[in-house]
């Protein structure tokens, strides 16, 4: 199954690091993800996943589940293949609800979600969109839920991300594992 548009290296080829990090996704998921595999062809790749993997799954102000929901946005905005299947498949394990990851995917004004999830979404949506007329008045519904500007930050980071992200793999041809399916 070709999984990109550029060659994917062979496991032997890539260093100790990037092998122990395959190693340790197979332990946790049963697969290495695609998205590694291609971007393992770059030295730079344990750089975007170290930032990646500490600010989706380290500690951090914005609840893995909100980050999720805006990167699922983003990703159907951009039309991201790949981080539809794969975010949609970790939202879903998160909250153990098939509709919202969907609704988020198809038409995220009209999910259903709580007042501080929306808030962060129409954010994130935004810099996706209109990032560049964006202006102070543009935080004020995220401080309205109670956000710090910390919070804030990291929700900027979080749609910058996978902004660049979904461009990365689109412009590539990336391909999502089938084990992101149900």
């Amino acid at each position: 199954m070709v999984i990109s548009w550029l060659r994917v290296p062979q496991e032997e080829e890539l260093s100790q690091e990037v092998r122990e990090l395959f190693a340790r996704f197979r332990e946790k998921t049963g697969f290495v993800p695609n998205v590694a595999r291609a971007f393992a062809l770059s030295p730079r790749f344990l750089l975007w996943f170290r930032y990646y993997d500490t600010l989706m799954r380290g500690e951090g102000l914005l609840s893995r589940e909100e980050k999720e929901a805006m990167a699922i946005a983003i990703s159907g905005e951009n039309r991201c293949e790949y981080c539809v299947a794969s975010h949609k498949r970790y939202l879903k394990d998160l909250i153990q609800d098939p509709i919202l990851p969907e609704v988020l995917a198809a038409n995220p004004r009209r999910a259903e979600m709580p007042p501080r999830m929306r808030a962060l979404v129409a954010f994130a949506l935004k810099v996706t969109h209109g990032h560049h007329q964006m202006t102070e008045e543009d935080l004020r519904p995220l401080r309205e839920v109670g956000l710090s500007d910390e919070a804030i930050l990291e929700a900027t980071e979080v749609a910058a991300m996978f902004n660049f992200t979904n461009r990365l793999l689109n412009a590539l041809g990336f391909k999502p594992n089938p084990e992101y399916y149900p």
